[in-house]
């Protein structure tokens, strides 16, 4: 099992971190066991569109997008061609990923 590198960017100006995935870990599990407060309303299950996300490296080594994925980040703020939501990345080997966090609004902040 090759263990993979997500280096996390931030549009809001924090600096940028990198932190090691395993083999069947998602971008979100990743983002929260290292402390970094990503959205995930339906508590990551392909229910929401919180945990959106754009790959910015190494999208061509993650799961192939699911019609509910798809559905979810037509409804996020600022979709892209490159969006993904964080609870579906699920690493799976191959190169390292660079993943760009957009502003989060979180509620009561």
């Amino acid at each position: 099992m090759k263990a993979i590198n997500i280096t996390f960017t931030f549009q809001d100006g924090q600096p940028d971190q990198t932190h090691v995935a395993a083999e069947g870990e998602s971008v979100l599990d990743v983002a929260l066991n290292n402390d970094i407060q990503l959205q995930h309303n339906c508590g990551g299950v392909c229910g929401c569109s919180t945990c959106h996300v754009y790959i910015e490296q190494g999208e061509n080594d993650l799961p192939e997008i699911s019609d509910a994925e798809e559905d979810f980040i037509d409804r996020a703020e600022n979709p892209r061609i490159n969006s993904r939501l964080a609870c579906q990345c699920v690493v799976q080997g191959g190169t390292d990923l660079v993943v760009r966090i957009p502003p989060q609004h979180f509620l009561g902040h």
